[in-house]
């Protein structure tokens, strides 16, 4: 039987009972599909992740990308996976028609990329990366660039990624000096460093195209400044033939995890010949690039969660099997040993990762429902879906990022000794977790994005909308006996986050910024925790339902194990809110005023 690492019947459940992701071909935009194409999508996304992905887990990390010659050469396998997934339509599978795409759902696909990432995160990136980057040609590249990029890229023939960072700015892209100059060519001349940039280069494909960053000459200063290009390592000829375009591979980074993809060092215009070609109108490069960005931090919180279910089911496997001590109420030393997952505290950890991970996997769904609805309304729906959506976007990255860490852990303590080798994946999941709370942003970053922009902007709406979306549900869940006491859990939550909040924003008008989000990390944590507790309800609520009109008599123990965990989550996580909540309200600014002197010695 093959190793499992997400379960089809909890997507089924989300896509079928949760969201009802059906509903969305009542729109002409979906109009060509229905569940039994849903249905289609998932089961070939398992058998891509089963056959073409899961297999060389493994060995792409044992097998690290290599810098040779000023070349980045990585697993052959690699391009045996672009083609495939160009081949089977899933770089461009939720574009629209007109762009060779699928037009499918953006739930849908988030799902398969879910499926994907569980199998084998660092070999999903390539083709998920190369999305991202057509995406933004598509919305805002010239006909001439769609016609020259999308076929290729969504063919799985070139690579696309995402070139923002540099040496000297790290996150802050307001530092950003990469130099554009134009020229009376069409197209303007590059010169600078960009780090961190994952399959920046490789020989997997024929080509890599980034979506870069780069400042005109004489721009306004600080991110207002900032233009968006499209920079092909290898450029077009006028004959049609490819030529190199002054962008060198200057070194590759050893990481700890995610270890089958490379993270490269570029260097732009050695020889004064980067060519790149601008993308929409000079200046507004960032808030094109927050398109790829936004769905890049989503995409993290899925990698994430895809990670921990392959530790989950992982861990759960072996305790199902290992043997190993007796109950505590048995004092006998001769008697069988029981299996691990019969010790309560083996069932504790389980039960907090599968809190984690299906509790987070809701919320993305919810984002990429939200998306999804975005994309088909009008007017004030259009714009109430997409604040939703911009508001829990930091926290569909950064509560997966990070509790994924912790629930990752609790699956190799599960394991005890053996979970910290490497003849078993926990190792592996452990390692390539890690990165997850720092590329795209890192948890800070979300945190002030949350706190400082998306509870604040067009005064508070985003938070408004929310705070209904959460208490249309609590209204419900009170009409069911068995979840009314988890409704009014929640509906404390609620009502103590509108009290931080509340609190903090005082603090923002009294004390200034610098006091206002010197713990908006916490807030985050705070915040994150409400919001997954609210997709648990969501989950058992639906649960209940089925169970209480019998009509699926043969799942009864997956939504009998649904009400248990969501029991967990009010019972074990949701109470940490009140310890964050002290800390958000009487830290008085411990951290602003620590002094540097005082960390000394």
């Amino acid at each position: 039987m093959a190793e499992k690492f997400v379960s089809e019947t909890n997507l089924k459940f989300l896509i079928h009972d949760v969201f009802d992701v059906g509903s969305l071909t009542r729109y002409p935009y979906y109009g060509d599909h229905n569940d039994e194409v849903f249905d289609m999508v998932i089961d070939t996304a398992l058998k891509v992740g089963e056959d073409l992905l899961h297999p060389y887990f493994e060995e792409m990390d044992r097998r690290q990308p290599e810098l040779l010659d000023g070349r980045v050469k990585v697993h052959p396998h690699v391009k045996t996976i672009m083609r495939e997934f160009g081949a089977g339509g899933w770089i461009g599978a939720d574009f629209p028609y007109e762009a060779g795409g699928q037009q499918l759902p953006l739930t849908i696909m988030l799902l398969s990329e879910f499926i994907f990432d569980a199998a084998n995160y660092s070999a999903a990136v390539y083709a998920s990366l190369t999305s991202g980057a057509a995406g933004l040609i598509e919305s805002f590249g010239t006909e001439e660039m769609k016609e020259t990029y999308l076929p290729l890229m969504m063919s799985g023939e070139w690579q696309g990624t995402m070139a923002l960072t540099e040496p000297q700015a790290g996150s802050s892209l307001a530092d950003t000096v990469t130099s554009a100059e134009p020229t009376d060519e069409g197209y303007y001349k590059l010169r600078g460093q960009k780090i961190f940039i994952s399959a920046a280069d490789h020989d997997g494909v024929e080509n890599i195209i980034h979506l870069l960053l780069a400042k005109i000459k004489g721009a306004p200063a600080g991110v207002r400044g900032i233009s968006l290009f499209v920079v092909p390592r290898e450029r077009i000829t006028g004959d049609g033939s490819l030529e190199f375009n002054d962008v060198h591979s200057a070194g590759i980074y050893h990481k700890m995890g995610y270890r089958g993809s490379p993270i490269v060092q570029l260097s732009l215009g050695e020889e004064n010949d980067c060519r790149g070609w601008l993308v929409g109108e000079p200046n507004r490069g960032l808030a094109y690039m927050f398109q790829m960005m936004n769905g890049a931090r989503i995409g993290v919180g899925l990698g994430a969660t895809g990670i921990a279910s392959a530790a989950y089911y992982a861990s759960l496997q072996y305790s199902k099997e290992r043997q190993q001590g007796r109950r505590l109420s048995n004092k006998d030393p001769e008697s069988p040993q029981v299996r691990l997952i019969e010790h309560s505290d083996i069932r504790r950890m389980l039960l907090f990762q599968r809190a984690v991970v299906e509790g987070s996997l809701s919320l993305l769904v919810q984002c990429a429902y939200y998306h999804d609805m975005e994309r088909l309304t009008e007017g004030e729906e259009k714009e109430k879906y997409a604040l939703l959506l911009d508001l829990l976007t930091p926290v569909a990255k950064s509560y997966p990022a990070e509790m994924g860490i912790l629930s990752v852990s609790a699956g190799l303590q599960c394991l005890g000794g053996y979970g910290y080798c490497e003849e078993f994946p926990l190792e592996q999941n452990y390692r390539d977790m890690r990165i997850h709370p720092i590329h795209e942003g890192t948890t800070g970053i979300q945190g002030m994005d949350l706190l400082g922009r998306k509870m604040v902007m067009k005064d508070g709406k985003a938070g408004e909308l929310y705070l209904r979306e959460v208490t249309a549900l609590i209204d419900e869940a009170l009409t069911v006996d068995s979840l009314a006491k988890y409704a009014r859990s929640l509906e404390d939550a609620l009502e103590l986050l509108q009290t931080v909040t509340a609190k903090l924003m005082d603090v923002a008008a009294n004390k200034g910024r610098d006091y206002f989000l010197a713990d908006a990390t916490v807030y985050l944590e705070f915040f994150g925790i409400i919001a997954i507790a609210w997709q648990w309800l969501k989950q058992a609520l639906v649960a209940q339902k089925a169970l209480d009109e019998g009509s699926a008599p043969e799942k009864s123990d997956f939504y009998l194990g649904k009400l248990a965990v969501c029991a967990y989550f009010f019972g074990y996580e949701l109470p940490k809110i009140s310890g964050l909540a002290t800390v958000l309200t009487e830290a008085e600014g411990l951290t602003v005023e620590m002094t540097e002197t005082l960390f000394d010695d």
